[in-house]
């Protein structure tokens, strides 16, 4: 089990300087079909199409000179990862399974990084990565990650006053956490994370004060199913501050479909999970509602079939 530090304010004040001076601010636009006020944070409009970008960034700007990263990836964080070593010119392995979602595979190959496909599961290949050379850099379970991807909310202050309920995907919990960090320091605001319903690690470990082991099904929210690391934090900073609820594979469609059809936007799985949890009415609103679209790196056949009704 390694040791991680748990984050704290300090953690995201840096991420802020490092992400704030190389990203633009991603748009929030209205959505009136989600309710009054409500507004869709387009994290797709990243130049990696996914948010994952924010703690790459700040995670290897926290890295010493010289030392290698190594990370494991569903996609999204490779995509990152790929984008802030094309930035700094760090040394960067990533890991990924070989049932990753072709369309991110292909653009982290593009991308300045060592590339490696190994194991049938994103856990198999995550345990591998650990055991290369470098210093591992987890895509949820590491404090600059985790601030970096708070960062969201820094913008947010500034693009939307309070109070707030935000909706956000979940896989490993970093996101919610980095955003927990944020909403703890800002006081009006309500977390609300998605898991998809074949893979409830970040629920079940905040449930038990540790973590736990699930079962994990596949998912067209290819992001979000695995289980934590021993000894994750991720749970522990996101504590009882946040609720969470879970989505369906069906349910997501149905937010894919209705994000295209309403709004003209591409989600992939993970990122129309939070839409698609405000759609199924498992999300109480306190303020106004912010739902985070996480991501679009998609192939376009599996949108396609997702689009298909019949």
């Amino acid at each position: 089990m390694r040791a991680v530090r748990a984050p704290g304010p300090d953690d995201l004040d840096r991420a802020w300087r490092v992400v704030s001076a190389r990203l633009v601010p991603t748009p929030l636009v209205p959505s009136s079909g989600l309710g009054t006020g409500a507004m869709l944070k387009l994290e797709t409009f990243q130049p990696t199409g996914a948010f994952k970008v924010r703690g790459a960034l700040a995670a290897l700007a926290a890295l010493p000179d010289g030392v290698p990263a190594v990370t494991a990836s569903a996609g999204n964080h490779g995509l990152g990862m790929g984008y802030a070593a094309a930035e700094s010119g760090a040394d960067v392995t990533v890991v990924v399974s070989t049932r990753a979602s072709r369309a991110k595979v292909e653009k982290i190959g593009a991308c300045p990084v060592r590339l490696v496909e190994y194991g049938a599961t994103y856990d198999e290949a995550e345990a591998h990565a650990m055991s290369l050379p470098g210093h591992y850099l987890s895509p949820y379970n590491d404090p600059a990650v985790i601030a970096g991807q708070g960062t969201l909310g820094r913008e947010l202050d500034r693009q939307v006053e309070g109070p707030l309920t935000v909706v956000v995907p979940v896989g490993g919990g970093g996101f919610l956490a980095g955003l927990s960090l944020w909403a703890r320091e800002r006081g009006d605001v309500r977390l609300v994370g998605v898991e998809s319903a074949v893979s409830r690690g970040v629920s079940a470990s905040v449930a038990a004060g540790r973590v736990v082991e699930v079962e994990v099904g596949d998912s067209i929210a290819d992001a979000l199913p695995g289980n934590l690391e021993p000894g994750c934090v991720t749970p522990e900073v996101i504590g009882r501050d946040a609720e969470l609820t879970s989505v369906t594979d069906d349910q997501i469609r149905t937010a894919m479909r209705w994000l295209f059809r309403e709004h003209g936007l591409v989600a992939e799985g993970g990122g129309a999970a939070g839409v698609a949890a405000v759609l199924a009415e498992k999300v109480q609103v306190t303020g106004r509602l912010v739902v985070i679209l996480s991501g679009r790196n998609i192939t376009a056949g599996t949108f396609a079939a997702a689009l298909d009704e019949n």
